[in-house]
């Protein structure tokens, strides 16, 4: 039996475009060595996007909105 993996296997519709570019934003800061909390909301203050609510993100935002997508 072949096994395989489906990255997209729990994805209920597409993502937005919101939420593509946060992905792509979080991937860049990784690739850059941020891998803390406090860095990485560091980062996607300086690069984008920001965030759905507020002006900036803090790492309680972040969680939040992480939380948030990951129930959608």
């Amino acid at each position: 039996m072949e096994r395989y993996l489906e990255p997209h296997q729990a994805r209920m519709r597409e993502p937005s475009q919101y939420e593509n570019l946060l992905g792509d934003s979080i991937e860049r800061a990784y690739a850059n060595g941020l891998h803390d909390l406090a860095s990485l909301v560091g980062y996607l203050n300086d690069a984008g996007p920001g965030p759905q609510v507020g002006v900036r993100w803090t790492e309680a935002s972040f969680a939040a909105e992480m939380k948030r997508l990951a129930a959608d």
